[in-house]
């Protein structure tokens, strides 16, 4: 006997529908993650504005004490300014020379510059393309060469430049500048053409090129992003160098800017008034230069970035 009774029926596991959710509310997990969210976005910005005001502070302070004068600075060296002149800066460029001085920085960095990005790229080439021992304990000969800091030459580098009778000139000077920037030269570019597929120089190949004509006209203008780079770091390096030029260049009418704005510092007494005008004059120019240069320093940076 059969009953007339039916199971109801039950939805199979297949054909469920996932719960709707109702519009405008949040999840618990959404609702703890905006209040995070929110305070790490809130620390980044005031992180930021900290490191932003440590940077400025100290450059405002230098622009400040050196448009005041001697007695308003003794009175309240840390105080409102209560008179301004541009007195200090007129003293601080008659007294280093600051026409000529800036002229032998301009010629030295540049000269530096041109001979460090040659040399570094020629010497990265074959490192960076050549896989045997012998290239790669060269490379690592580089590598070792920029832990070397400049003062533990500086005696051997003397005499060595004596000996050649390049001290007190420009040529010596630049030839130590690029000895000392050589191995950060060959780091830059010998990483930056590894990173270039070698499918390019095969093909010039096949079209009969030879290495030298491969490298100018294929690898050179593909390192025009690390150039800039590497430029932007050398220039401030050798820009703002006093040692250098303070040892090798005895002669009042060829040294830096920076070695004549060095030579206000009084081993007793130090005057801000024009110690920190003197200082300033010094940077201008390579100021004023990356000002008129940043958009292709960036732009560089950037395509070395996303090669």
């Amino acid at each position: 006997m059969t009953s007339d009774t039916t199971a109801p029926d039950v939805p199979s596991v297949s054909g469920t529908r996932p719960a709707t959710r109702i519009p405008g509310s949040r999840t618990t997990s959404g609702t703890s993650r905006t209040p995070l969210r929110r305070l790490t976005t809130g620390l980044g910005t005031v992180l930021l504005c900290l490191g932003t005001l440590l940077f400025v502070l100290p450059f405002l302070f230098t622009v400040v004490t050196s448009l005041r004068t001697a007695a308003d600075v003794a009175r309240s060296p840390l105080g409102v300014p209560h008179s301004l002149t541009l007195k200090n800066f007129s003293d601080a460029f008659s007294q280093i020379h600051y026409g000529s001085s800036t002229l032998n920085t301009l010629l030295i960095t540049s000269l530096s510059c041109v001979a460090v990005t040659v040399i570094g790229s020629l010497a990265a080439y074959p490192l960076a393309r050549i896989t045997q021992h012998w290239s790669t304990a060269v490379y690592r000969l580089f590598i070792l060469g920029t832990s070397v800091p400049v003062f533990v030459v500086v005696a051997p580098l003397y005499l060595l430049m004596r000996d050649l009778n390049l001290l007190d000139s420009y040529a010596g000077v630049v030839l130590i500048y690029t000895a000392l920037n050589l191995p950060v030269a060959v780091f830059f570019y010998t990483s930056f053409i590894r990173s270039i597929p070698a499918d390019l120089e095969e093909a010039a190949a096949l079209d009969g090129c030879g290495a030298f004509r491969t490298f100018f006209t294929i690898i050179l203008p593909l390192l025009r992003p690390v150039t800039s780079t590497l430029l932007t770091f050398i220039s401030l390096q050798i820009w703002n160098d006093l040692l250098v030029p303070l040892v090798f260049l005895q002669d009042p009418g060829k040294r830096t800017v920076m070695v004549n704005a060095y030579s206000f510092i009084d081993p007793h007494t130090v005057q801000p008034t024009t110690l920190f005008p003197a200082a300033l004059l010094g940077v201008v120019p390579l100021l004023i230069i990356f000002v008129f240069f940043q958009r292709q320093v960036v732009a560089g940076m950037s395509a070395g970035a996303v090669k």
